[in-house]
């Protein structure tokens, strides 16, 4: 009988140990949850305060598009996307320099009207490359493409490479500095930054 009493006296000691034992490490597992979740805010705030605002694309699209249909007439506007787009389809044919000519000439004022301009620029060689993309800089620089590019950032890269090949160096480094200084976060159509376009 004492040697029972011995063995579950030993038994309930151990297992009080044990439950102190758990009940400690449950107490130093709260406590570092604290210390991580109090790091992890500390890490978000930072993180947050140092974080570049998102940037919204499609907001000089949409304010263009209010333009446009201040401007022209439904069917107008129906004119000038099937003008638009039936020379997106094939850019490098002779119809599609067509349709661009007949957008620029009939609908100066379109947001479409800049990416025609930007494109008969691209499209075109020497001095009527020139002419095109500087068209594009001076009068529909505001204008927009769908995937968000913007055709006065996007014209002066263009014009800056063809002024470079041509060794207009001067000339081609004052539109690079334009697109650094003025246009930090315009993209190209697959939304790469153009200041990462730029000659080193």
């Amino acid at each position: 009988m004492k040697r029972c009493c011995l063995v579950l006296a030993i038994l309930l000691s151990s297992s009080w140990v044990h439950a102190d034992e758990i009940s400690d490490m449950k107490k130093e597992i709260d406590l570092l949850k604290c210390e991580v979740a109090k790091l992890r805010n500390i890490v978000q705030g930072e993180t947050a305060k140092n974080a570049t605002p998102a940037i919204d694309r499609k907001a000089g699209i949409r304010r263009k598009y209010e333009e446009d249909k201040k401007t022209y007439s439904d069917e107008q506007l129906r004119e000038i996307e099937k003008l638009y787009q039936s020379a997106n389809k094939n850019l490098k044919s002779p119809e599609a320099k067509e349709a661009l000519k007949s957008l620029i000439e009939k609908y100066p004022k379109a947001n479409r009207t800049g990416c025609a301009v930007q494109y008969m620029g691209q499209m075109s060689s020497g001095e009527e490359k020139e002419t095109y993309l500087k068209l594009a800089i001076k009068d529909f620089g505001d204008c927009y493409y769908g995937s968000g590019v913007q055709v006065g950032a996007y014209a002066r890269l263009y014009l800056a490479y063809y002024y470079k090949e041509i060794g207009k160096e001067k000339e081609a480094k004052t539109l690079f500095d334009e697109i650094k200084n003025d246009f930090p976060d315009a993209v190209n159509h697959k939304g790469k930054l153009l200041v990462n376009m730029l000659p080193i």
